[in-house]
Order: structure tokens, then C-alpha cells, then sequence
């Protein structure tokens, strides 16, 4: 047998007993492997120098997202103990219905079951989508990127630890590390209840080409913002710098500027405050009038632009005559994550956020509000880019699905196919 699948065996049999679990004992393992993971802070950071040792000739966005310092650190301990503070999504009665007099009918939130994530090369990844699943009642398979083997097997040894002694059953979290356990996950259709992709559009695509199981997509982000003709440009500057510059690695950055030809002041403005944060800029002729104007250096745009997810200080700009045609271009080269307009007129926004087929719209913000943790889910598992079953930030919400409970007294369907009962199906709840 495999290790993959004895693995997925593991977790499946833990998943049962973790299903059950009281949130006490959930709280105080996350609790626990908070307090382990800053116990052992100097063996997970000298992990981690030798993922970005050998990660030297990777491009600095990677390495970006597969540094795990201090503030990564921190970052992940405040997530996790913000979990621990969270209400217990397991157990909430969502419905109930009288189906006749003695005979109510309850739906109850529940664990998903198996949980396998393949994610990309951050480590932090690793222990948020662990707490998450943890907190929700969900076993997992963690497959991280190869870049960061070290960093995730250090972190990995430090949650299993901490967390099986905190009173989780064995078995409940696994590690895969090969390209192989990638193969033999898909196969486990009998171990594993969900598989979450995280990576390039092509890369989710391949894995629901080649499994059986379900698969909720989390894919590439070429989020927007538009500026409209009324947009602002002090806000503009504001939020078209943050949204590209604050973690341009992040699949929530802006990639790329839309812009009403009536809006050259805004434009100017935030290509201004762009260019002197460090950013490339790749303009369409008109944008490239503008910028000129403004003394602003940028370089031509291409089609291929739009479709590009840069995930470094590159962005890129175009111009359109409406706001129809900034619409009609997120919902041709987006990838359905974050897109954003910036307008005081809030018809205009009501018309984008109707329109604009993506997880998240937004008016007059930053892209980079598209998180778990900044929505108040505590973390994410990732951004889900569909529509099927969870979308936008995946927390726990995203990670619990519903069993139906019927109680009775001695009920059968015969006494109300022969007409002796009816039924009543009264909203109680």
C-alpha cells in the first residue's frame, strides 16, 4: 500500500472520532499548536533558510510568498488563537420543519469528512488550512509546494505533535511530499471527501480532468480595479497603490488598471504614486498619452497583459469608453476572484456589482480586503473562483456541510400514503 493512501486512510478513520469532537478540546489543540509553533520558532525558521537556500534561483516573487519569518509567524499564531475564540461551526441547526404533529425534521451543520488541499509554495498556507480544518472538524491531506519541503515538514511535525496531545485522534492531519502522493490522491476517491487545488487555472483543471472526487477550485487571481470617469484621484492613489504594492505576491493584488477615458486626472495620479513605489507599468496608447502628460515612464501593453497575473510590482493599464466595456473586460480576462470600481456614483456600482461575475466586488477599496481573516472567517483554506458549494474566501463556513435529522415516535409513511395522517410541514425554525 501506498503512503498516500494509507495516509488517507488515517485520516479517514480520524475523521470519524473528530467529527464528534467537542469544540473544547478542538479550541484548546489549536490553542496548543499555537503555543508549539513559537516554542519551536528557531527550528521552523532554520527550515525555512534552507527552502529559500535552495530556492535561490526562483524568481523573487515565489520566494516572496515562501519566506516564513516573524511576521509570518505571527500572522499565523493570531489566526490560529482567533480561531480558537470563534463560535463552533459544528452543530448549527439551519432548519426545522414540523413534517406532521410529533415528527419534526432538523438540518444540522457538519464536518465535510476528508479534506485533501494542494497548495502552492507558502508555508503559511500549511498551518492556516490545518487550523481551519481542525476548528471545522475536517481531517486533512496537506500537500504543499515542493520549494518549501523543510519549512512544511518542520511545521507539520510541530501541529501533529502538538495537536494529538492537545486530545485530537492520530491520524488526522497528513503530509504528502511527493509528486507521486499528488497521483495517488486523485485515485482515493473512497478516502477523500474533497480536494482543494490551489494554483494557476491550468493546474486546477488538470486535477478535475483526473479525479473522481469533488474538486473546489482555487485559482489565479488577474483581479482589476476600474477607475470610473467621476473617480477621485487622492482616493485613487490611495487605493490603486495599496491594492497593487501592500503584497504584490498575493493572488488579490490588482493586476490590472481600468480606466474611463474621461478619468486621465485619477489615472495620472495613481500612476504618479505607482511609479514612485516601485512599479512597472504597461500601458494601451491612450493610457500612454496620459502617463506621458504626467511624466510618468511606462512601457506598451499587449493583449497577452490582460491576461497575465504578475504577482510582482507590474501592473498593467487600459483604456475604455464606458463603464459597460470595463465590465465587458474583467468578464473576459478576469479569473472571477476580486474586482473592484472606483466611483461616487453608486448607480454605477450597483450596475458593476450585478455585472461583474466574480467572487468579490467592491466600491471605492482595495482588492487586497479579499481574505478569511480581513472578512472575519478567521482564515481560509483559499479564494474559491466558482460558484459550487463555497465562493470567495473558503473559512469554515466554506468547510462544513449539513446531514438532515428526523425524530419521530413510531412514524411510517403507510399511515400517510392510506390517508390516516397528513402532513402539517410547519416552519419552526
Amino acid at each position: 500500500m501506498s503512503d498516500a493512501r494509507e495516509t488517507a486512510r488515517a485520516a479517514r478513520q480520524a475523521s470519524f472520532a473528530l467529527a464528534a469532537s467537542p469544540a473544547q478540546v478542538r479550541n484548546g489543540a489549536l490553542l496548543a499548536v499555537a503555543d508549539a509553533l513559537e516554542a519551536h520558532r528557531g527550528e521552523i525558521f532554520a527550515a525555512n533558510r534552507l527552502d529559500l537556500s535552495d530556492a535561490a534561483e526562483l524568481a523573487a516573487p515565489v520566494k516572496k510568498r515562501l519566506r516564513f519569518d516573524e511576521a509570518k509567524l505571527t500572522d499565523v499564531l493570531s489566526g490560529l488563537r482567533a480561531l480558537a475564540a470563534m463560535e463552533d461551526p459544528i452543530g448549527h441547526e439551519q432548519l426545522r420543519t414540523e413534517l406532521a404533529d410529533g415528527l419534526v425534521l432538523s438540518r444540522v451543520s457538519c464536518p465535510i469528512g476528508v479534506v485533501g488541499v494542494i497548495f502552492e509554495s507558502r508555508p503559511d498556507a500549511l498551518v492556516q488550512i490545518a487550523g481551519l480544518c481542525m476548528k471545522s472538524g475536517n481531517a486533512v491531506l496537506l500537500k504543499g509546494g515542493r520549494e518549501a519541503l523543510h519549512t512544511n515538514a518542520a511545521l507539520y511535525a510541530v501541529l501533529k505533535a502538538a495537536s494529538e496531545a492537545a486530545g485530537l485522534p492520530a491520524g488526522w492531519a497528513g503530509l504528502l511530499t511527493t509528486r507521486e502522493d499528488v497521483g495517488e490522491m486523485l485515485r482515493l476517491d473512497e478516502e477523500i471527501d474533497l480536494i482543494i487545488p490551489r494554483g494557476s487555472n491550468a493546474f486546477v483543471r488538470y486535477i478535475m480532468d483526473n479525479t473522481r472526487i469533488p474538486v473546489l477550485g482555487h485559482s489565479d487571481g488577474v483581479c482589476h480595479l476600474y477607475l470610473h470617469e467621476d473617480a477621485d484621484p487622492d482616493m485613487a492613489a490611495r487605493v490603486v497603490v495599496d491594492a497593487k504594492t501592500q503584497y504584490p505576491a498575493a493572488c488579490n493584488a490588482v493586476e490590472t488598471l481600468l480606466v474611463h477615458e474621461k478619468a486621465g486626472a485619477a489615472l495620472a495620479a495613481a500612476a504618479k504614486t505607482l511609479h514612485a513605489a516601485g512599479v512597472r507599468i504597461r500601458a494601451d496608447a491612450p493610457a500612454q498619452a496620459v502617463l506621458a502628460g504626467a511624466g510618468v515612464p511606462c512601457e506598451a501593453a499587449t493583449e497577452a497583459d490582460w491576461r497575465t497575473e504578475y504577482l510582482d510590482l507590474t501592473i498593467s493599464v487600459r483604456t475604455v469608453a464606458s463603464l459597460a466595456e470595463a465590465i465587458a473586460h474583467i468578464n473576459r480576462y478576469g479569473s472571477h476572484h476580486t474586482d473592484g470600481i472606483l466611483t461616487q456614483d453608486d448607480a454605477a456600482a450597483q450596475r458593476f456589482f450585478a455585472l461583474v461575475d466574480s467572487a468579490g466586488v467592491y466600491q471605492n477599496c482595495s482588492t487586497r480586503f479579499a481574505d478569511g481573516y480581513r472578512y472575519g472567517f478567521g482564515a481560509e483554506v483559499g479564494i474559491a473562483t466558482g460558484k459550487l458549494h463555497a465562493r470567495g474566501p473558503m473559512g469554515l463556513e466554506g468547510l462544513c456541510s449539513y446531514k438532515y435529522i428526523l425524530r419521530g415516535h413510531g412514524d411510517v409513511v403507510a399511515d400517510f400514503a392510506g390517508g390516516k395522517r397528513s402532513f402539517t410541514h410547519k416552519k419552526l425554525l
